[in-house]
């Protein structure tokens, strides 16, 4: 009996992944339809994205910084309808290194994962990624929607990001980087160095092989490797990552020199310094180009571009200017699929939209066996003043320009002054939440401008609300409430909403002016705190998360 409960909860495990790797977006699809497309193709926060094909299988990986599960992996059929399947790092930064995952458990905002490149070789995917403070580090599988490797620290050191290899037609292997001003106090230069044929460990020093500084391309970062006819090309961005562009460079030896040419520009259109990103040539002979575009707030959206080879170099887009609508590419697949966003939380894992702020660990929150996700509340420093250093946020990107997100919530509480509710956090940030004050709840929005250079947040009491329900066996009984909650997003301005009945909803505050995290979108989620001290802790119990238009 206990081996077919087993393989029923796989079973029930594997079609509710199976339903949620179908997730059909209500407010955002870049597909038409008619054979075409529109931009972006990921409307969401995908940073430094980049791209590698097996096949009609295209695999795509981006920073991910210190958000854990981290280097999401998403999979697609077209090249415009995409998918999470997976993250390279599941349970947080760095497993198997001891004083790391210390650091990294507790929020390191904007550390971390920087620019990876993702590459198949020999049978074997690899990522390569740049931490700016402990150096270049590596993961690998045979299946990306499996179990990766442990990272391996491939070179440590300091300022060495956007990292990328490139493994030569007679098995030699040479790495590509940037370097981070603000660890080494130099940048926008692009060094070249052989690896093993492994590609686990530097058998040269670095070659600067390109120099931007005091030039058009001052911050060239980002670099991509790739060879092609006889040519080794070094793609990357440069000019800045709202008003860059992106550069072509060539040469007939690994280490240069290279020239080089502006491939794709903003020109005349609204998709601002379109910046770094991944080719890929397909199996139809067609090439392309995914990358990022900076929408403040909103992040670094995800754009496609054709490729023009006919001329010799890589001009992307439409003679070298971001398209909007074109024509899909060549595909053995037409089915509309988008990254999931909402969620009903009835799976036992977590859904794959959604990430910590710091390395997880279990007294953050579990699924249930109830259809609900358990959030318990983080023992927060009481003179801490404002949420910036709370790990435990379940949070999300946000999916298009224009949303209504709702949730359903139970907000337990085993002593005064627990909290808990929903949340759009960045730089700055806006939370509407419910406190226990005595025998009842205080419904109040937390705001705070410049959370991350230690500015206080305000509070303002929205209503008085009475507990739904209390516990009446337990030597502490818990004080229930029952409530929605709503952003409605607009054009950067999230207003807030809440419900006791799920149909009649009211106002909660003014409006509030998102901003953006440090090197990230802002992010929407869940938010659950009480001071610290020896009290048990209370919960949210989420119910679901609904993003419609």
């Amino acid at each position: 009996m206990k081996k077919l409960t087993t393989i029923l909860m796989l079973l029930t495990l594997q079609l509710t992944l199976s339903a949620q790797n179908s997730y059909h977006s209500q407010v955002w699809s870049p597909d038409n339809g008619n054979g075409t497309y529109k931009n972006p193709v990921i409307n969401a926060d995908y940073s430094d994205p980049d791209v590698c094909v097996v096949g009609d299988d295209y695999y795509l990986t981006a920073s991910s910084f210190q958000c854990i599960p981290g280097l999401p992996i998403l999979h697609s059929r077209d090249l415009v309808n995409w998918e999470i399947i997976n993250y390279a790092l599941p349970l947080g930064l760095y497993e198997g290194d001891n004083q790391l995952i210390e650091h990294f458990n507790t929020p390191q905002h904007g550390n971390g994962v920087w620019a990876p490149s993702i590459r198949y070789h020999d049978g074997t995917f690899y990522i390569y990624w740049g931490d700016p403070d402990h150096g270049v580090y590596m993961v690998k599988t045979d299946n990306p929607a499996g179990r990766w490797s442990k990272p391996l620290c491939v070179i440590r050191g300091k300022g060495l990001i956007d990292t990328c290899p490139l493994w030569d037609d007679d098995g030699r292997c040479y790495l590509v980087n940037g370097w981070a001003n603000s660890r080494s106090r130099f940048a926008s230069v692009l060094t070249v160095r052989e690896m093993n044929a492994e590609g686990t460990s530097p058998i040269s020093n670095p070659v600067i092989v390109f120099d931007g500084n005091g030039t058009e391309n001052r911050t060239c970062e980002g670099p991509k490797f790739y060879k092609r006819d006889g040519w080794y090309w070094i793609l990357c961005p440069a000019g800045g990552v709202p008003t860059g562009f992106q550069l072509a460079m060539r040469a007939k030896s690994p280490y240069g020199p290279y020239e080089h040419k502006i491939v794709l520009e903003q020109g005349k259109t609204a998709v601002n310094g379109p910046h770094q990103g991944g080719w890929v040539h397909t199996k139809y002979g067609e090439d392309w180009f995914l990358h990022f575009q900076d929408k403040d707030c909103y992040g670094r959206v995800v754009h496609l571009q054709p490729v023009d080879w006919s001329s010799g170099w890589p001009i992307m887009g439409k003679k070298g200017v971001p398209v909007i609508t074109y024509k899909k590419p060549k595909s053995a697949e037409n089915t509309i699929v988008n990254p999931v966003e909402s969620d009903e939380f009835d799976m036992p894992v977590m859904g794959r939209q959604w990430q910590w702020q710091a390395n997880y660990q279990e007294t953050f929150g579990m699924p249930t066996a109830f259809g609900t996700f358990r959030i318990f509340n983080f023992k927060h420093d009481a003179e801490a003043p404002n949420l910036w250093d709370v790990p435990n946020m379940l949070l999300q990107k946000t999916p298009a320009d224009q949303f209504t997100a709702t949730a359903k919530l139970r907000f337990t509480s085993k002593a005064d002054n627990q909290m808990g509710g929903i949340i759009m956090m960045g730089l700055d940030y806006s939370a509407l939440i419910v406190k226990r004050v005595g025998g009842e709840f205080l419904l109040l929005r937390s705001t705070c401008k410049d959370a991350d250079k230690g500015k206080h947040e305000t509070m303002e009491q929205i209503a008085i609300l009475k507990p739904t329900a209390k516990d009446k066996i337990d030597y502490k009984p818990g004080l229930h409430i029952d409530i929605y909650m709503q952003m409605v997003v607009k054009d950067g301005i999230c207003q807030f909403f809440y419900s006791t009945d799920g149909e009649k909803y009211q106002p909660a505050g003014e409006s509030f002016k998102m901003r953006e995290g440090k090197w990230i979108g802002a992010k929407m989620g869940f938010v659950s705190v009480e001071p610290d001290g020896n009290t048990d802790r209370g919960w949210i119990e989420a119910d679901w998360f609904r993003v419609t238009p």
